[in-house]
């Protein structure tokens, strides 16, 4: 796992951002999602821009008028395709293009190294691990490591920063 600097941007991304949650967690961003929080409301919007402002996190949004309201704490997601989305946060000086897992892609929370009885326990684990580093979600108990789904989002990484 890398370290992590508490400069770092926070993020907040709306419903449509899924994707784009998961791959910016294993950046290792700090990044809630809308459909984590609540259930959809009237109200999510200013809820969302609530979140955002009390919690100094950036808004990431598909939805103009959203980020419109958000102001400087708002970005509006152009593309539809992650390795794009991606670019862009890296355009705008808010994202570093790295692989870390520093945190699980499903709940956000801060990995950690995994135990030996947790890689041998997770029937989804490479039968060859040696040289493989590997990370455990102590709230989801999912193992995590850096393998040829990684190796796939670094070169996409690489041909994106231009």
């Amino acid at each position: 796992m890398s370290g992590r600097s508490e400069e770092r941007a926070k993020f907040l991304a709306d419903r449509m951002l899924g994707t784009l949650t998961r791959r910016l967690r294993l950046m290792g961003y700090d990044t809630l999602s809308a459909s984590s929080l609540f259930p959809g409301s009237r109200r999510e919007d200013t809820v969302l821009l609530e979140i955002a402002r009390a919690q100094g996190r950036m808004l990431l949004t598909r939805d103009a008028e959203l980020a419109r309201r958000a102001g400087e704490q708002g970005v509006l997601v152009r593309s539809e395709q992650v390795d794009e989305q991606v670019a862009q946060l890296s355009d705008l000086g808010l994202v570093s293009l790295q692989l870390s897992f520093d945190r699980c892609s499903l709940c956000n929370t801060p990995l950690r190294p995994a135990r030996r009885r947790e890689i041998e326990g997770a029937e989804y684990a490479p039968e060859a691990r040696e040289g493989l580093s590997f990370f455990w979600c102590p709230v989801c108990h999912r193992l995590y490591w850096m393998g040829s789904h990684t190796r796939r989002m670094r070169e996409e990484m690489k041909k994106n920063r231009g």
